[in-house]
C-alpha cells in the first residue's frame, strides 16, 4: 500500500464518521418530532427506541460472519447509503409501520456500519503504525455537532421531518459513495491475500476479550447516561432555567470533539495506557462534581469534565482489540461493537431507575464507579495485551495460533 493510498483511506474513513456522526444526530436530536409525526404514544416509544441498538447489535453479529468472505470497505460502502436512506424514511413515512419499518432498517444499517468503519480504523491505524483511532472519532463527534445543528435549524423553523432530512441525504449520500473508492484496509499484499479466509471468529478468544467489553460497555453507560439525563439532572436537581439545561449535552460534544482531536498526540506522546488511566480518571472526577455541584454552573464543569474523560476509552478500546487480535481483529471489532450498544441500552434506564428510587445525585455515582473499573483493566490497552492479567500469553498464542 502506497503511501498515498494510505492517506486517500484515512480521508475517507474519516468522511464516513463525520457522515454518521450527522446521521445519528438527526435521528436521536429529533426524537419529539418523529414522535409527534407518528402519534407514538410515551409508553410504545421506549420499545421504538430499544429496538435501534437491539437490532445495531445483530447487524454489527452478522458483520462479523459476512467479512470473513468480504472485505470491510465492501461493508461499509453499501451500509452507509442504507442508514441515510432509512434516516429519509423516518422522515418520509406517516403510518406506524413506516417508521418501524425505516428504524429497523437504520439499526440493522447503523450496526454493520459501526462494526465496519472501526475494523477499517483498526487497520489502517496497524498500518501507519501509530495511533490514529481518535482522529476518526474525532470526525464523528464534529459530524454529531453538526447533525444537532442542523436538527435545531429544523426545529427552530417548524420544518417537516422530511424537508430536514432530504437536503442533508442530498448532499451526504452521494459524498458518501464516491469517498468509498478510497476505503482500504492498509493490509500488505501477503495479508491481503490472507482476508476472507478462515471462518468469522476463529482464533478470537472472548475471556480475553472480556475486559475490554466491560470498558466499553461502562464508557457507553456514562455515554448515555449525559445524553438522556444531563438536561434533566440540570433543571430538576440543580434549579437551572430550561434553556440554560439544554447547554450540558452540547458542552460534552464540543470537549469530545477537542479531546478525541488531540488524543492520538498523547497516545503517541504517552501511550495508550497512561491515556485510558487519565480519561477514566478525569471522567470519575467529572461524574463526582456533577453530583456533588451545589448549582447549574457547577454542574456544566462536570460534565466539560465527562467530555474531556469518556471521550478518548471507546476509541482506544477498538484500537486495544486489534493489537489483542492482530490476525482476527476485524472479528474482534465486530463482537466488541455489541457492548457498545449494551452499554447505550443499559444506561439510561439504569440512572432513572435509580433516580427514581433513590435520588438523582446518588445515581450520577454508579457510572462514576463504573468508568473507574477501567483502571482495573487498564493494562490491556498496552503494547502486549495478551500479558495482561498474567499468564495469559500462552492462552492467547494457542488460541490466535
Amino acid at each position: 500500500m502506497t503511501d498515498a493510498g494510505l492517506r486517500y483511506g484515512r480521508a475517507s474513513l474519516g468522511l464516513s464518521f463525520g457522515v454518521q456522526g450527522v446521521a445519528f444526530a438527526l435521528l436521536v436530536t429529533r426524537i419529539p418530532a418523529i414522535q409527534d409525526q407518528y402519534g407514538i404514544s410515551d409508553g410504545l416509544l421506549p420499545v421504538f427506541l430499544a429496538a435501534v441498538p437491539i437490532l445495531a447489535g445483530a447487524g454489527s453479529v452478522a458483520t462479523e460472519k459476512v467479512v470473513a468472505r468480504v472485505r470491510p470497505g465492501v461493508v461499509l460502502r453499501w451500509a452507509q447509503p442504507l442508514v441515510l436512506l432509512a434516516l429519509l424514511g423516518v422522515g418520509a413515512g406517516r403510518e406506524l409501520w413506516h417508521v418501524a419499518v425505516a428504524l429497523g432498517v437504520f439499526g440493522l444499517a447503523v450496526g454493520a456500519l459501526d462494526a465496519s468503519m472501526n475494523m477499517l480504523g483498526v487497520s489502517l491505524q496497524r498500518a501507519y503504525g501509530r495511533s490514529i483511532m481518535l482522529g476518526f472519532h474525532a470526525a464523528y463527534s464534529l459530524g454529531g455537532i453538526a447533525g444537532a445543528s442542523l436538527a435545531w435549524v429544523g426545529a427552530r423553523w417548524d420544518l417537516s421531518l422530511f424537508v430536514s432530512y432530504l437536503p442533508v441525504v442530498v448532499v451526504l449520500l452521494p459524498a458518501a459513495l464516491a469517498g468509498s473508492r478510497w476505503y482500504t484496509e492498509g493490509k500488505g499484499p501477503a495479508e491481503e491475500a490472507g482476508s476472507g479466509g478462515g471462518g468469522a471468529g476463529e482464533g478470537l478468544s472472548f475471556k480475553l476479550l472480556l475486559p475490554l467489553c466491560l470498558v466499553m460497555t461502562f464508557a457507553y453507560i456514562g455515554d448515555s447516561t449525559v445524553s438522556n439525563w444531563s438536561a434533566k439532572y440540570l433543571q430538576d436537581v440543580l434549579g437551572s432555567s430550561e434553556q440554560l439545561a439544554t447547554v450540558p449535552y452540547n458542552v460534552y460534544m464540543v470537549t469530545t470533539l477537542l479531546g478525541r482531536a488531540v488524543g492520538d498526540l498523547g497516545v503517541r506522546r504517552f501511550g495508550a495506557v497512561a491515556v485510558v488511566r487519565g480519561g477514566s480518571l478525569l471522567a470519575a472526577g467529572g461524574f463526582a462534581v456533577v453530583a456533588l455541584a451545589p448549582g447549574a454552573w457547577v454542574g456544566m464543569l462536570g460534565f466539560t469534565m465527562l467530555g474531556f474523560g469518556l471521550c478518548v476509552i471507546v476509541p482506544q478500546t477498538f484500537a486495544a482489540a486489534g493489537r489483542m487480535f492482530p490476525e482476527n481483529s476485524d472479528a474482534a471489532v465486530a463482537r466488541l461493537n455489541i457492548f457498545n450498544y449494551v452499554g447505550f441500552l443499559i444506561g439510561s434506564p439504569l440512572v432513572g431507575a435509580l433516580g427514581d428510587a433513590w435520588s438523582y445525585r446518588g445515581a450520577m455515582l454508579v457510572p462514576m464507579g463504573l468508568v473507574l473499573v477501567t483502571l482495573v483493566y487498564a493494562r490491556a490497552f498496552g503494547p502486549d495485551p495478551a500479558r495482561y492479567g498474567g499468564g495469559h500469553e500462552r492462552a492467547r498464542t494457542a488460541d490466535v495460533g
